[in-house]
């Protein structure tokens, strides 16, 4: 997907997207502790890219990251700096940031890089990398399948990918992997999520 339709995607139903997933109360129990466990292991400031609304943004914030928001959406980024004042939020792409190279300690990823293209995904953590200290630790949050595949995601297409595919192209942008957690339920799609540190 290119970037304009995703962001007209998102754009167009930003409000019904805001009411049903804006909040982390909204998401897994699983995730939360993930995400709070990860946070708490960063030193320094912190990038949420694809933070949508800013929900999680809000949740690294309120466990003490200086973090700011990131998404390629400008309703999203306006209703965060409306819910969440002193934050900072800005709108940009996954292609580029704007954040000064090696400026983030860690930066979230949480289900930022599904809409992407396969061939889209190397220079996207090629522009994580180049934002990211070194030593820095990055969070992809994915959905899961034994080869990458395409699927009709409620707002717009989305690709689901084996882990070891991640990996490897994380590997090969300069990250080590370092944990990898899955999470199953029934009717729902399997999920990954892969903290990575820059080598």
């Amino acid at each position: 997907m290119t970037e304009a339709l995703v962001q007209a995607a998102y754009s167009s139903r930003a409000a019904e997207y805001i009411a049903r997933f804006g909040d982390v109360e909204s998401a897994h129990p699983a995730d939360r502790q993930l995400i709070a466990k990860w946070a708490g292991a960063v030193v320094g400031p912190v990038l949420d890219v694809g933070c949508g609304p800013g929900h999680w943004t809000k949740f690294l914030a309120d466990r003490g990251a200086v973090v700011e928001g990131i998404d390629l959406v400008p309703a999203f980024i306006e209703q965060a700096k409306v819910r969440f004042p002193g934050i900072p939020f800005r709108v940009a792409s996954l292609t580029s940031l704007g954040a000064p190279a090696g400026a983030a300690a860690g930066i979230l990823a949480w289900y930022s890089l599904i809409h992407l293209e396969p061939n889209e995904v190397p220079p996207v953590l090629q522009e994580l990398a180049r934002s990211l200290t070194s030593g820095g630790d990055l969070l992809v949050g994915l959905f899961e399948s034994p080869e990458i595949q395409r699927f009709s995601h409620a707002i717009t297409p989305a690709y689901s990918w084996p882990v070891k595919g991640v990996t490897k192209l994380l590997e090969s942008t300069g990250f080590e992997t370092v944990s990898i957690e899955r999470r199953t339920g029934t009717g729902h799609r399997p999920h990954a999520a892969i903290s990575a540190r820059l080598a």
